[in-house]
């Protein structure tokens, strides 16, 4: 296994051709790693020695249950107040770098391949060690609590220790690194890692309510989004709405392999449903 690809900011030189492959439209968008520059950095309040790449984030009428961040903490930063919202469940994953976290007075190092989901109102923390930055994904989603269901534990994981689900007919070709029981219904999102061996195929347009965000870890392919065939390498990322159609051929010399995010185990809300009753 190779490593992640991770964002490194700097700008081009001013001869780069503009054109690139960025594209945002009313079913998905794709934010190709070349634009992940130094302008479109942010920061956040009581993060220290931190800036970030905003990747996704709530948009009515587009993907609307999720954020996912591309933190860079450089080697002592961090925050002891990282999460403003009660509501917010995280998921993060390391792709560079060492952090730990601390929780319940107790302190977890994660490393590349690195997992951790954390309640909400956890009250966890964050530090980066070592003498190279961390870069890690922040995935929040504001938790759906159901009557008789207890929020999860928070889980600790490495990829490397968990096996791989070779998905049905497929002879290990598609894999999918499940970091959560898909049986248990207390969660209300996944984030697992995709793998699809050169030749491997999503071999049908796959349309689904739920929200995805993918980033590509590493290798190359063709995505189909919506009815659009779109060429994707390692740090891109796609951002899809719900029912958008969706399918995938790995074509390069390597394992193509993404990081998904995606909203499953409740029921869909009817709120809009209601209105004037």
């Amino acid at each position: 296994m190779s490593g992640y690809f991770a964002p490194t900011g700097g700008h081009p030189p001013q001869t780069q051709l503009l054109t690139d492959r960025a594209v945002f439209k009313e079913a998905y968008a794709v934010i190709p790693r070349g634009v992940m520059r130094d302008i479109v950095t942010s920061y956040l309040p009581f993060w220290e020695k931190t800036r970030l790449w905003i990747l996704a984030r709530p948009l009515t009428g587009f993907a609307e249950t999720f954020s996912q961040y591309v933190m860079e903490v450089q080697p002592g930063g961090g925050s002891e107040r990282p999460e403003p919202d009660p509501e917010a469940q995280t998921a993060l994953f390391v792709m560079e770098g060492e952090i730990e976290i601390r929780l319940n007075g107790e302190a977890r190092r994660l490393g590349p391949g690195g997992f951790a989901w954390l309640p909400p109102a956890s009250g966890w923390n964050l530090r980066a060690l070592g003498e190279a930055p961390a870069k890690f994904h922040w995935i929040r989603k504001a938790y759906a609590r159901v009557e008789g269901l207890d929020v999860p534990e928070p889980l600790f994981l490495n990829e490397r220790d968990i096996t791989p689900t070779a998905m049905p007919g497929t002879e290990g070709r598609w894999a999918t690194t499940r970091f959560v029981d898909p049986a248990d219904l207390r969660h209300d999102m996944h984030v697992t890692i995709v793998t699809f061996l050169p030749g491997g195929i999503i071999p049908f347009a796959e349309t689904h309510v739920m929200e995805h965000g993918l980033y590509v870890l590493e290798g190359q392919a063709v995505y189909r989004l919506n009815d659009d065939w779109v060429e994707v390498q390692a740090g891109d990322f796609m951002w899809l709405r719900a029912f958008c159609p969706q399918a995938c051929y790995a074509g390069g010399p390597a394992p193509f392999r993404y990081l998904l995010y995606k909203d499953v185990n409740r029921h869909a809300a009817l709120t809009l449903g209601r209105l004037g009753r």
